[in-house]
């Protein structure tokens, strides 16, 4: 349906009527100094009468571009603002929203309005901040550059508004070299989550640094998002955790967030999930010709010797793979008395492994180690048999998915491991030199589980795994998410680096809380009996108990240790301690290191 005729004049009526009667209302919400705390200025924002369809922004300034009155509305709202603004007497700056096409000298006068209207009622240019806030695709950047000069040379600086969500923000920084950028909120909310956001934020910060360009953060809603943003490095902060809008705004920060600012410690940075294991063993095709079944163990025997280094051939009939003959069998039946006598002229299949390890294509590399782990050894050596929906495509060798899988396992345990989606040494590395740079007290806490590797053995791996994530989500659990940083070392051991203070009652929780659980993991017969009967690595039958967990902890004072291998060597020893205690233990280690 059309708007009925005679819409847009109406509108217009109502905007020009609130022109002529001056019907906008200032409202300003606190910036401030990051490390400090302390409110450094405030942006002026505007509304429209509060019974009118015309109060909020968006609407306002989209019916003044539709009825061609925008300069007339901008320099309204601007006289109100900084009336306003010097009515209260407010401190620090004044962030002044300018639409950029509004911002041309000629769009002012000769002397600039702007300019005459700030000195009639007292405040001086270098205490106005004009934020541009971007509203059109396109620009004459020339004449922005030459608009931004102009202004400079009257005492005002210049602020780019909402970076990352207009058209052409990037550019604008670049062009005009503003004294500061206002990152867009949708890259600051949940930034203690995210670790894109993280990611996007840290790059403009490291460009702002390198430009002499602060950084404002707008949009904070929440203490860990606050928390995260100052350990960036970010020099400002604007949000409603920090102060709404109001006509009469606060003249300091609410307590809560002063208390967060002062204290000390680090922000816990969101990590990039590790990438599950979608590399499947496709990677690992080798093409290697296959024989039939109706050739002869003499005719396989001779391809063997013509290529010294081919020590597998595929039986194949149809497409379908039958079994695999290995070059050591051949060659130890060949060996033998009359063995080649006997059978040289007979189907290979005489010598074939009928039952070869076989898998998709689309096989991961993880769930074939599973299968190659938990199948006869001969597999390991003689390789597996890879297929595209049950047809033959190619071999691959044991050596190399246990190449695969080790660089898999070395990448997890430094970055992120793929069973817990946990961080791996890197990164909490990189934590605890953040922590001992900040000057804070913390505890870390090395977790390993008892018993484990003899419950893999009878249990199975798959098994094991489900207790590994068991125990990381348990410690995640029992963590506070924007104090405490849980990461995954390796295998079954665990690390936390606490800053809570109550991290003692956070680990009894923890070892109650697996003490229960770990027991649905176990047989009926085995849980009445504590325990099970298992081979040792000497083949010994051996008494195990059930799995527990062992936590060892140190406290670690400012200026107490000076690097992460330090603190690792000391964590280690604290683990090994409590690990001589029977049981799920705690053990804190109350002797100090020597300086």
């Amino acid at each position: 349906m059309h708007a009925p005729e005679g819409a847009d004049e109406l509108t217009g009526a109502h905007l020009l009527d609130i022109i002529a009667r001056r019907q906008l209302t200032a409202l300003f919400q606190p910036i401030i100094q990051m490390q400090t705390g302390d409110i450094v200025g405030y942006e002026g924002l505007i509304r429209g009468p509060s019974d009118s369809p015309l109060h909020a922004p968006i609407k306002l300034f989209r019916a003044a571009r539709d009825n061609n009155l925008t300069l007339e509305v901008e320099h309204l709202c601007r006289r109100v603002v900084l009336e306003r603004f010097a009515e209260l007497e407010l401190p620090g700056k004044l962030f002044l929203n300018v639409s950029p096409e509004c911002l041309l000298p000629q769009r002012e006068g000769s002397t600039g309005e702007t300019l005459d209207f700030i000195r009639q009622i007292g405040i001086h240019p270098d205490r106005v901040i004009i934020e541009l806030t971007e509203n059109q695709p396109t620009y004459d950047y020339e004449l922005m550059r030459e608009a931004v000069l102009h202004y400079r040379e009257r005492g005002f600086q210049i602020a780019i508004d909402d970076l990352g969500e207009g058209f052409s923000s990037l550019r604008l920084w670049s062009e005009l070299r503003p004294e500061y950028v206002k990152i867009d909120m949708h890259f600051i909310q949940g930034i203690n989550n995210d670790p894109v956001k993280l990611q996007f934020v840290r790059s403009i910060q490291e460009i702002a640094e390198k430009s002499n360009t602060l950084v404002i953060a707008e949009g904070i809603e929440k203490q860990a998002e606050l928390l995260v943003l100052r350990d960036l490095g970010v020099a400002f902060a604007q949000g409603y955790h920090l102060g709404r809008p109001h006509a009469n705004p606060a003249r300091a920060l609410p307590a809560e967030a002063v208390q967060a600012l002062s204290r000390n410690g680090v922000a816990v940075y969101p990590q990039r999930a590790a990438e599950k294991n979608t590399v499947s063993i496709l990677k690992l095709l080798h093409r290697v010709a296959a024989v039939a079944p109706a050739m002869t163990n003499n005719e396989v025997y001779e391809i063997f010797q013509a290529d010294p280094k081919l020590l597998i051939i595929p039986v194949v009939e149809d497409g379908v793979p039958l079994g695999l003959i290995s070059r050591f069998e051949m060659i130890d039946h060949f060996a033998r008395p009359y063995e080649r006598e006997l059978y040289g002229k007979k189907s290979c299949r005489q010598f074939m492994d009928s039952k070869p390890l076989i898998a998709d294509k689309d096989t991961s590399l993880q769930d074939l180690s599973y299968r190659m782990v938990e199948s006869d050894a001969h597999h390991l050596f003689n390789g597996f048999i890879i297929t595209d929906q049950g047809r033959y495509l190619g071999m691959g060798t044991g050596h190399d998915l246990m190449r695969e899988i080790t660089q898999l396992q070395i990448n997890a345990a430094r970055y992120a491991n793929p069973l817990t989606q946990l961080p791996g040494n890197v990164p909490i590395n990189e934590h605890i030199d953040r922590l001992l740079q900040s000057g804070t007290r913390f505890w870390v806490c090395y977790c390993d589980l008892d018993h484990f590797k003899p419950f893999n053995d009878v249990y199975g791996y798959r098994r094991g795994d489900d207790v590994i994530q068991l125990t990381g989500h348990m410690l995640t659990r029992h963590s506070d998410p924007d104090r405490d940083f849980v990461g995954h070392i390796g295998g079954d051991d665990f690390m936390i680096l606490f800053q809570s203070e109550d991290w003692e009652a956070r680990c009894r929780a923890i070892l109650a809380d697996f003490g229960d659980s770990v027991l649905e993991f176990y047989s009926d017969a085995d849980r009445e009996q504590g325990g099970y009967i298992s081979e040792d690595r000497q083949g010994k039958k051996v008494f195990y108990p059930l799995m527990s967990l062992s936590l060892g902890v140190i406290r670690v004072e400012p200026r107490q240790y000076y690097s992460h291998h330090q603190i690792a060597t000391c964590a280690s020893e604290a683990k090994k301690q409590a690990k001589k205690i029977h049981g799920n233990s705690l053990f804190l280690d109350r002797r100090q290191p020597a300086r």
